[in-house]
This record gives structure tokens, C-alpha cells and sequence, in this order.
């Protein structure tokens, strides 16, 4: 899932255990930073660094950056992820669709992902930050994305199994658990605090070398438009990070999380002094909110946007290219139903300015939903103010197997209620009612029952599936052994599929 930018690879950095290490560090050696200072000798300690007094640092080298290391590395873990590897098309929403499917990862495996032709095996390896003493520990989604088993190794080498609390494949984050007491932890900090220039640790397992600590300045702040996530308001760095940092901490000079490191830009997939963390102002709501309900909620307004250019900005009137402009309006959204039109211009929100779409998109993910917004549009070269109230983001519903043990009929599907895009994909119209399925977990009763990604599922034992409460409420009756009939729609035609466990 690497993606070429201007000759550079972007990659996520998860690491692959089937790699040789002598190879890996051959092919790797020029490209690693001096700057990295491994941390294998140092002795576990608990508590976070900010309740063992780190004071903060003031240079690159000095006990200020030794204490902080000595205090965040024994709170960052190894995570390793088994996964059964999944056959090319066999959950590609792009494929059916002919574009990425919203919410979905692209391509058909994990980055540097390898394919066991023996067993159909593959095995990731990354890093986590725990955050809370009894075993709460965040991570990257793409480190433990459709993983059948975690394992999580502390640098005291204590294993633990792993437990998915819940992700977010939108900001690529994700929470795990393991059955652990008095852990030590990584205190949260203040992202919004941090200033280009600030020195920086980034502590994770790089090549499944363990607890290794390297540093930086922040290179940048708020990047977006990265193509990495479909949420991104990111912290670029230039502390080292390579294959296996994923999800492990990148700390400030008191030794609080500031940033989820996540992906690299590198020509050669290696460190080349441009990372990116996802900053804790985002990741700490969506860690809350995974722990508290095991999903995400965010405000939804219901529009297509993009950005202007200058020669947008001239057709439309603006003597600037600022604000987002609407490219479509969802039917019976909270914007239709707020007055906004196909051709406005948003360019305040809540009172705030808005520059672009990325900074639109951030104020209403991060708004209440049921919240009035005020909006103020440019139309036909006039000002107008709307108050639309917020919505909640539409999302894909798993019925997770690992929660049920894969006793459950509809147990490893994920849906997603049919909006416009994808009703024009599946060349439905506008009556039709029902979910579509948008992932099918393998090895679960659905999937060896036949029902496959594109598939709309229009009835449950005969109960009408109109939305995803609708699905919801029927799965969730369904008896452990349950036999569920499903009335689907595939390629232009209605079929029934018995599926029982």
C-alpha cells in the first residue's frame, strides 16, 4: 500500500517478521539516521516520565533526552500481528466499485504485508504506546487491521495476548487491551502546544529492533492533502522513523505523547528525514471514545468539497482562493435540509475562517453532533448565513468475530448504509432500500455462505433491512446458532443465502 509522491514512496511503517534481518539491515544501513540511539539496555521502569519528574530537555544530548527515554521506552510495546492472508479481489471494494470504497484501506493487504503460500499466513509487526496502567494501549489500525491474533511484548519481554477494543480506519488509529495491572505508561501531553523546531524522541521497534529511541525537531505542523488517511492533520518530523515504528510514541522533551507515529515519505522506503504522527489533539478524543462505546462518533454535514484554485476562485467570484467549495449535496443530509446549495462557497465555520477543504473537515468531524452550526457561504458573489444542525457520520457496522468467537451468524461483516455514490455504483435507484456489504472477514460463516463485498442486503429472516439500525437491531437478535436467511441483491438481481455456523 506504498504510494508514489513526486518519485518518493509514502508508506505506512509496519514491518514484516519474515524479513531477514542481515538482508534488512544491508539494504538498510545507508539510510538510517545518525541521530538514532537504540535503548535495549534500559531497565523497565513504571510510571509516565512526567510523574517521574523529567524535566524538560534543552539540547539534543544531555540527561534531560537520557531521564525521558529511560522513562517513555519501557511504555512502548511490540506488537505482532497473524493474520490469514487474504486472496487478491477478495474484499477489494475498489475492484467491484471501480474506486476506493469510503472508509476502506486501499490494495489487499497490510503494508509489506508477505503472502505465506504454505499456510496463507502473514505476520506484521509494529509498536503501541500504552496509556493506561491496566492495559489500554493505542496503536495504528493498520497494525492490527484483520489481525486473528495479537501479541503484545513488553521490553521487560513480559507477552501479553492482545484484545481489539476498537478502530478507526479514518485517522488510522486503534486501541487494544491486554489483562495487565500497574503497566507503566506514556502521560498525555498538549499537541497543540507544539512549535515548529521543538525537539522531539520517536520510540518504537524499528525492524523489530525493541525499544529504540531516536530524535528530531518538528519539521512542520497541520499537514494534510498526505493521501494517508482520510483524516490528517499530521506532525512532520525528522526523528527517525523506519518499518516497525508504526504506532509506537513520539514524545516531547518532557517526555509526554504528543504524536502516534505513522508513515514515512522515503524514495527508497527508509528513513529520509520526513515522518508523520498523528498528533494526540485527534487521537486522544478517538482513544476515549473507542474505550468508552468501541466506535467513533463524529459530526457529519453531508457535502462533497474541494479545494479552489485561482481559476476557480476568478469563475466564482473570490479574490482569494480561500474557503471549500461544494461540489455536492447529499440528499436529506443535514446540509440539504440547512439550506446549503451545489456551488456555495463555505468559507467560515463557526465563526472561524476556513482556508481549505482539509481545515473544513476537521471543524465538523470535531463538532457535537446534534450541535447548530453557523455557517456563512459565498453565493453568487454574496455573502449568506446558514445554521445547519450537525449530523452523525454514516460508517461501516462490524459485526466482529472476535468479540463472539465466530458464533454468531452475521459475525466478521462489515456494512455500510447505500448513499448516493454507492447507489450509482451498484446501478440502484433511489427506492431501493438495504446495507451493502463492504468487507467480508475470512473464515466466517457469512463468507463460506457466499456473500461477498457489494452485496446488498435487503432482508434478515424476512425482516426488512431499510438502514443500518435496521441491520443492527436484527443481527444483534440472532440466537449464537442461529441460521440467518438473507434476501440479497447482486448485479442487478435478488437472491437468498442461508447462513449458519
Amino acid at each position: 500500500m506504498s504510494r508514489l509522491l513526486s518519485r518518493a514512496v509514502l508508506s505506512r511503517v509496519g514491518l514484516v517478521t519474515g524479513l531477514a534481518l542481515l538482508a534488512g539491515v544491508m539494504f538498510w544501513a545507508g539510510d538510517r539516521g545518525s541521530n538514532s540511539h537504540a535503548a535495549n539496555s534500559v531497565p523497565p521502569g513504571s510510571g509516565s516520565a512526567a510523574a517521574a519528574g523529567v524535566a524538560p530537555a534543552t539540547s539534543l544530548a544531555g540527561p534531560g533526552f537520557t531521564e525521558v527515554a529511560k522513562a517513555v521506552t519501557p511504555a512502548v510495546v511490540n506488537i505482532t500481528a497473524t493474520r490469514v492472508a487474504r486472496r487478491e479481489g477478495h474484499d477489494s471494494m475498489e475492484e467491484f466499485f471501480g474506486f476506493p470504497f469510503p472508509g476502506r484501506p486501499r490494495g489487499p493487504l497490510a503494508p509489506g504485508e508477505p503472502r505465506d503460500p504454505r499456510d496463507g499466513h502473514a505476520t506484521g509487526m509494529g509498536s503501541g504506546v500504552i496509556v493506561s496502567s491496566n492495559g489500554y494501549i493505542v496503536t495504528n489500525n493498520h497494525v492490527v487491521e484483520g489481525a486473528h491474533e495479537l501479541t503484545v511484548t513488553l521490553p521487560d519481554k513480559r507477552e501479553f495476548t492482545g484484545k481489539v477494543v476498537g478502530t478507526d480506519p479514518k485517522s488510522d488509529l486503534a486501541v487494544i487491551k491486554v489483562e495487565a495491572q500497574h503497566l507503566p505508561v506514556v502521560s498525555w501531553g498538549d499537541s497543540g502546544q507544539l512549535q515548529v523546531g521543538e525537539y522531539v524522541l520517536a520510540v518504537g521497534n524499528p525492524f523489530g529492533l525493541t525499544s529504540t529511541v531516536t530524535s528530531g525537531i518538528v519539521s512542520a505542523l497541520g499537514r494534510g492533502h498526505m493521501g494517508i488517511t482520510q483524516y490528517e492533520d499530521f506532525i512532520q518530523t525528522d526523528a527517525a522513523i523506519n518499518p516497525g515504528n508504526s504506532g509506537g510514541a513520539l514524545v516531547n522533551a518532557a517526555g509526554e505523547l504528543v504524536g502516534i507515529n505513522t508513515a514515512i515519505i522515503s524514495q527508497t522506503g527508509g528513513y529520509q528525514g520526513v515522518g508523520f504522527a498523528i498528533p494526540v489533539s485527534m487521537a486522544k478524543p478517538i482513544y476515549e471514545s473507542l474505550v468508552a462505546t468501541g466506535k467513533v462518533v463524529r459530526g457529519y454535514l453531508g457535502v462533497g468539497i474541494q479545494d479552489l484554485n485561482q481559476d476557480l476562485a476568478k469563475s466564482f467570484d473570490l479574490k482569494q482562493p480561500q474557503g471549500a467549495l461544494v461540489s455536492d449535496v447529499n440528499e436529506d443530509g443535514p446540509a440539504e435540509k440547512g439550506g446549503l446549495k451545489q456551488g456555495d462557497i463555505i468559507v467560515k465555520y463557526q465563526g472561524g475562517a476556513i482556508g481549505d477543504a482539509a481545515a473544513l473537515q476537521r471543524a465538523v468531524t470535531r463538532t457535537a453532533v446534534g450541535a447548530k452550526a453557523q455557517l456563512t457561504v459565498v453565493r453568487n458573489g454574496r455573502e449568506v448565513n446558514l445554521a445547519v444542525t450537525i449530523g452523525e457520520q454514516p460508517g461501516p457496522v462490524t459485526m466482529a468475530g472476535a468479540e463472539k468467537g465466530l458464533d454468531h451468524a452475521l459475525a466478521g461483516l462489515d456494512v455500510q448504509g447505500l448513499d448516493r455514490q454507492a447507489r450509482q455504483a451498484l446501478g440502484l435507484d433511489a427506492k431501493t432500500t438495504g446495507v451493502v456489504v463492504v468487507n467480508v472477514e475470512e473464515g466466517s460463516a457469512a463468507g463460506r455462505a457466499g456473500i461477498r463485498p457489494g452485496d446488498v442486503i435487503r432482508e434478515i429472516n424476512r425482516q426488512p433491512v431499510s438502514s443500518v439500525k435496521d441491520y443492527e437491531k436484527l443481527a444483534m437478535s440472532l440466537g449464537k446458532q442461529e441460521r440467518a436467511l438473507l434476501l440479497i441483491h447482486r448485479r442487478g438481481g435478488s437472491r437468498y443465502i442461508s447462513v449458519q455456523i
